[in-house]
């Protein structure tokens, strides 16, 4: 696993709760996260037999009582909510009985221990109602992309979050604070994350850098390197930042849960806390939208390894390959066609449309062009 940031605790954690998962590939799981089939077993035994202070190399109190008093329980909220401010009653709830505490109240009951202990400001209610999304139906059939708006940390300069989160377990992927938003940042993160979790079949993004998708530049070398790597891009519609719905909910609960009313140092203290939260997020944190399970419960690595080195790029015997000029143009049948920068140096298939006169441009599997050549002969 490259992220030396990460702690060798929440490592383990996150292991054992993939390796969990119906289904998984142990041997490949193992390799991805550096680990020995041996140790790997062994973590996971530790952890079936003793949760997770088996993983830790200290001992914990336990966290079962024979008897509680309603006092008691009364002050377990308390400090649930003293260690978690911004989670409401469900999720603390939700998070004590995961922890195995018994004759834990309705969320009712917990919303008026909080606010008779004036942890909840009663003038303020549900400020974000949440609408009906499409939720795809297995992990990695698509992941989620974005920046989260930059801020300034203690030294002066300006932190760019760059978060991935997978649609269906809205497992978060990669929360890394970034020093800019260009393609090869990106491209680096995104190469750890698809080392450790596998490739998606596609991914969303929006239409800002370094990604964006426009009239003028409908593909970048971020978006090309992606259907190199066999995965689909998306992107949202113009001024609709509800399809990326799943992402900007993230957003709003990162700043709530990390950066509110901090200011951090620089970026070693920001990627650390960043790290602590994504594990917390993934592996404590009951989500509603999962019937208050944890997104680790719903999350499986994909099987499609990331390949170190990609293969040559092949096309039918039917094909008509050119290979896409500098400028980002292709010469067909006496005609210049307009591709884009992004695939210079790159071969391309055209393929006859039913149409007469159309021809659609190939990028591997991914369509990328169409032009009729008799209606318009100019591109």
């Amino acid at each position: 696993m490259p992220w030396k940031e990460v702690s060798i605790m929440s490592l383990r954690w996150e292991f054992v709760e993939l390796a969990s998962q119906a289904g998984i590939n142990f041997t490949e799981l193992c390799r991805r996260f550096q680990l020995s089939r041996n140790n790997g077993y062994k973590w996971v035994k530790r952890y079936q037999q003793q949760g997770v202070e088996g993983l830790a190399n200290r001992s914990h109190r336990p966290r079962r009582s024979p008897q509680r008093s309603p006092e008691a329980i009364e002050q377990k909220v308390l400090s649930m909510r003293e260690e978690h401010p911004a989670w409401g009653a469900r999720k603390i709830g939700a998070r004590l009985k995961h922890l195995g505490e018994v004759a834990i109240p309705a969320p009712s009951t917990i919303h008026a221990i909080l606010r008779r202990h004036h942890q909840v400001d009663p003038t303020q209610s549900a400020r974000h109602q949440a609408f009906q999304r499409f939720e795809h139906d297995a992990p990695n059939r698509l992941w989620q992309m974005d920046f989260k708006g930059h801020f300034a940390l203690g030294s002066g300069q300006r932190c760019y979050p760059l978060t991935v989160l997978d649609d269906h377990s809205r497992y978060a992927l990669c929360l890394q604070a970034c020093r800019n938003q260009q393609g090869e940042t990106v491209k680096e993160r995104l190469t750890l994350t698809f080392r450790c979790y596998g490739l998606p079949e596609r991914m969303l993004m929006d239409n800002g850098a370094p990604w964006g998708n426009d009239r003028e530049h409908p593909y970048t070398p971020l978006t090309v390197w992606l259907l190199r790597l066999g995965i689909g891009v998306s992107h949202s519609r113009p001024y609709h930042p509800q399809t990326q719905g799943k992402e900007e909910r993230f957003h709003r609960t990162l700043q709530a849960e990390v950066l509110q009313g901090r200011v951090f140092a620089d970026f070693a203290p920001m990627q650390q806390r960043f790290d602590q939260w994504r594990q917390l997020y993934n592996q404590q944190r009951p989500h509603q939208a999962l019937a208050m399970q944890v997104p680790a419960r719903r999350y499986q690595v994909s099987p499609r390894p990331f390949p170190e080195v990609l293969p040559v790029m092949e096309y039918g015997p039917g094909d008509q390959v050119r290979r896409v000029q500098d400028h980002g143009k292709i010469f067909f049948q006496n005609q210049v066609l307009r591709i884009s920068k992004a695939f210079r140096n790159y071969p391309v298939a055209l393929r006859p449309a039913p149409q007469d006169g159309v021809w659609e441009v190939y990028f591997g599997t991914h369509k990328i062009a169409q032009f009729d050549l008799k209606s318009d002969p100019t591109h």
